[in-house]
């Protein structure tokens, strides 16, 4: 599934004008805990979480994520966008709980077949 559709229909904001919303899709993860992301999130995988400091990116490129979402509506730094940016790392928003936001993507994934 593209990372376009999951963002209309959650009505997640892009905060990265440019980055790849033709992305493909392959499930989600939820962590706060950067090294518990970088061992257990998937290629592919959108990583749901409150951190919003530059060091997201590193991470979402380490293992090739999908994209991040910010959740409780935490807008990350200039720096952390402008590296974003660099690294066409999609960076979305929500006012939503990463509960909420989590379930969500789970129903919609599970839907189209895709279980990770």
């Amino acid at each position: 599934m593209k990372l376009k559709e999951i963002v209309e229909i959650l009505s997640l904001k892009p905060l990265v004008p440019s980055a790849g919303l033709e992305r493909e899709v392959s499930g989600g993860y939820v962590g706060d805990l950067l090294s518990d992301v970088m061992a257990n999130a998937g290629e592919g995988n959108i990583w749901i979480t409150l951190q919003t400091h530059v060091n997201i990116v590193a991470v979402a490129v380490f293992k090739n994520l999908s994209a991040i979402v910010t959740v409780n509506g935490r807008m990350p730094d200039a720096d952390t966008m402008e590296k974003a940016a660099e690294e066409n790392i999609p960076i979305l928003l929500t006012g939503k709980s990463a509960f909420e936001t989590a379930g969500k993507l789970y129903q919609i994934l599970n839907a189209k077949g895709i279980q990770d």
